[in-house]
C-alpha cells in the first residue's frame, strides 16, 4: 500500500468532485453519508483518509461505493413514494369543480 500524500488527496478531490456531479449530488449530500464535520472537500478528505489507513484504496472505493448504494435505494424509494401519491389528484379537483358548476347552474335554474 503506498502511502497516503497530497497527490493522492488532490486525485481524490477531482475524482469526488466529478463523481458527486454524475450522480447529481452536492459535497453536502456526501458529507452527510461520510458524517463528516463540514461540507468542505478537506473535511470530507479527512474522513476519506482515515478509511484509507484502515484498508488503502480499496477501503476509501467499499465505502464511496456503500455510499452510492445507499443514495441509489433513497432515490428508487422516494421514486416509489411519488408514484403511490394519489394519481388523480388533479382529476379529484377538477371533478370538484364541475360538481361545483352543476350545483351552482342548477340553483340558477330554478324557478323563483
Amino acid at each position: 500500500m503506498s502511502s497516503w500524500s497530497e497527490k493522492t488527496e488532490e486525485d481524490l478531490a477531482l475524482l469526488l468532485k466529478d463523481w458527486l456531479k454524475q450522480q447529481g449530488k452536492t459535497q453536502a449530500d456526501l458529507r452527510r453519508s461520510l458524517q463528516a464535520v463540514s461540507t468542505r472537500m478537506p473535511a470530507l478528505i479527512e474522513v476519506l483518509k482515515q478509511e484509507y489507513l484502515k484498508g488503502g484504496m480499496p477501503m476509501v472505493a467499499n465505502r464511496l461505493c456503500a455510499i452510492e448504494q445507499e443514495w441509489s435505494i433513497n432515490q428508487s424509494t422516494n421514486q416509489i413514494s411519488k408514484d403511490n401519491k394519489d394519481p388523480f389528484g388533479q382529476l379529484d379537483l377538477i371533478l370538484q369543480e364541475i360538481r361545483d358548476d352543476y350545483e351552482i347552474n342548477d340553483l340558477k335554474d330554478q324557478p323563483k
